[in-house]
C-alpha cells in the first residue's frame, strides 16, 4: 500500500558500446607506438648485426668480454680470441655489440641493452 512497485531502468542507447571500447583501443595504440614497435625495431637491428658478424670483427659479449672473432664455427657459435693465444667459443646470440674492424669506437649495437639518447620522447623534449 505505502510501498510503490520498483521499475527497472529503461534500456540505454546503442552508442554506449562503442564509447566504452574506444579508450581501450586508444590505450593499445599508445602502447604499440611507445613500447612494442620500438622494441621490435631494436630486436631487428640486433638480429641483423648478429647475422653480419664475420672473421676479424671485434665483439663485446653479454658478459662484457671484448675480443676478436677468429673463426665462425657455425650459425650459433663463434671462436673469439680474448687475449694472445686464449680463444673461447661464444654463442652468437650472446654478442652484445660489434666494434668496427679498424678498431674505432663505432658500436653497431649498444652494449648491455642500453638505449641510445634521443628516441621519440627525447625528440619531443628537445634531447638529441
Amino acid at each position: 500500500m505505502f510501498i510503490s512497485p520498483a521499475y527497472a531502468q529503461g534500456a540505454g542507447d546503442g552508442g554506449a558500446g562503442f564509447a566504452t571500447i574506444l579508450p581501450l583501443v586508444l590505450i593499445f595504440a599508445v602502447f604499440y607506438f611507445l613500447l612494442i614497435r620500438p622494441q621490435q625495431k631494436k630486436a631487428k637491428v640486433h638480429r641483423e648485426m648478429l647475422g653480419s658478424i664475420s672473421r676479424g670483427d671485434r665483439v663485446i659479449t653479454g658478459g662484457g668480454i671484448m675480443g676478436k672473432v677468429t673463426k665462425v664455427v657455425n650459425d650459433q657459435e663463434l671462436a673469439v680470441e680474448i687475449a694472445e693465444g686464449i680463444k673461447v667459443r661464444v654463442q652468437r646470440s650472446m654478442v652484445a655489440g660489434v666494434i668496427s674492424k679498424e678498431g674505432g669506437s663505432s658500436i653497431m649495437a649498444p652494449p648491455g641493452g642500453q638505449q641510445q639518447a634521443g628516441g621519440l620522447l627525447g625528440g619531443l623534449f628537445g634531447r638529441k
